[in-house]
């Protein structure tokens, strides 16, 4: 039986806290936890939603009832078609975290597997993620190649 599992509503503030384990990690990464309480309706609604764009995947920690040791998210949106992706389904991969005290034990890459698994039978074409330079090594073994990608962002 696998340990990972997906992501229930139940999960949500686990979800969060994980998020903000990866956030913490980012350079420049905003440290304030207030949003938190904003975003778990949000979340929450994502998480019930068995069919939708989104998902979560999970593996329980072995050592702390009720907590998570890993958390792996991502989306499935169109964006029009191209080669090598006639159709324009694209994963997304983000909040890729593993709990401080549950490291070094797979727990990301057997979560990874699953949201692999999961963006196949939706027909995404492609899958994309940024990877911090201590998480490249894992990616790369799962196929991803990096690209010269001069992203931009804008908040509104």
């Amino acid at each position: 039986m696998s340990l990972v599992r997906r992501a229930t509503t139940e999960d949500a503030g686990e979800v969060l806290r994980l998020r903000q384990v990866m956030i913490d990690a980012l350079p420049g990464g905003d440290v304030s936890t207030a949003w938190h309480t904003e975003a778990l309706p949000s979340l929450r609604g994502k998480l019930g939603e068995a069919d939708g764009d989104f998902a979560a995947f999970v593996v329980d920690h072995p050592d702390r009832p009720g907590a998570l040791a890993a958390l792996v998210a991502g989306t499935v949106d169109y964006r029009i078609g191209k080669a090598g992706n006639p159709h324009g389904l694209a994963g997304y991969v983000f909040s890729v975290a593993t709990d401080p005290g549950a490291r070094r034990r797979g727990y990301a890459r057997a979560c990874m597997d699953e949201l692999l698994v999961w963006f196949r039978e939706r027909g995404a074409g492609q899958v994309m993620l940024t990877a911090s330079p201590e998480a490249e090594p894992l990616y790369v073994s799962l196929g991803f190649v990096p690209k010269p990608d001069p992203t931009m962002i804008l908040k509104l």
